[in-house]
């Protein structure tokens, strides 16, 4: 049972989301570029209005905020709040959620704070969300999923400080157009990082819809594990912001 060591304060920052020209990322369909960085002539998106993006007219492709989960109010803790792609995204055994190739016209990601449904207010969130969302054109988000499932073919254990983590991927049915879901178990560590007795799971979704595909990672709160009984509200919660979006 968790115990409310502290409260979560709620931080008043507005919901931006970053944006990039199209075509403007670098490298190739192999390369690590994630389309994380912001571009300095970006307008961040302030209206849900589904953005007309031409895939070979260079023109600007901007991720509105509904593009996000927007999570039922029995499990939102906190509002989302803009945080950089690069730091959103998980990294296993190398980049493998980078998104990579010139495909990608835009990018950006965001944080939230969930709990449970009978969870007291006093109480620290369950877990955080990290989530972010890719536009492709072309093939580039069903070429996507390919790459991130060949990568997770490759990354069944690693070693980090404190022992070996394992993942373990397998398909989502009736998820989007195609999703992979990905659990990682790690040792348990306590809140300064030293070891703790038992394991840790955090859960990685990826889901693609349409031209675009989004990542969520799903942690338990300061190192706890998730709950995997609400790994299909959150995925459910991600396939309506991108399907209001793509659609």
């Amino acid at each position: 049972m968790r115990t409310p060591s502290r409260r979560w304060r709620m931080l008043g920052v507005p919901l931006l989301v970053t944006t990039l020209l199209a075509g403007a990322c670098g490298g190739g369909d192999g390369g690590g570029n994630d389309g994380g960085a912001a571009d300095p002539g970006a307008t961040p998106a302030t209206t849900p209005a589904t953005p007309q993006a031409s895939q070979s007219s260079g023109g600007r492709v901007t991720i509105p905020t509904s593009a996000f989960a927007d999570l039922p109010p029995e499990l939102r803790k906190t509002d989302a709040q803009p945080m950089e792609v690069t730091d959103a995204l998980p990294e296993l055994c190398d980049q493998e959620f980078r998104s990579g190739g010139r495909s990608v016209t835009a990018s950006a990601a965001m944080t939230s704070a969930y709990k449970q449904p009978k969870d007291p207010p006093e109480n620290v969130p369950y877990g955080t969300l990290h989530q972010t969302v890719f536009a492709f054109e072309g093939t580039g988000a069903a070429d996507y999923l390919r790459r991130v499932r060949g990568a997770m073919d490759s990354c069944q254990s690693f070693k980090e400080a404190g022992g070996t983590v394992t993942v373990r991927s397998e398909p989502m049915a009736r998820t989007g157009n195609e999703a992979l879901l990905v659990t990682v178990t790690r040792p348990a560590t306590g809140l300064d990082g030293s070891p703790a007795d038992g394991q840790a799971t955090s859960q990685i979704i990826v889901i693609r819809v349409a031209d675009a595909v989004t990542v969520v990672h799903d942690q338990g709160w300061e190192g706890t594990s998730n709950d995997p009984a609400l790994t299909d509200d959150i995925a459910a919660a991600a396939v309506r912001g991108l399907d209001s979006w793509q659609r």
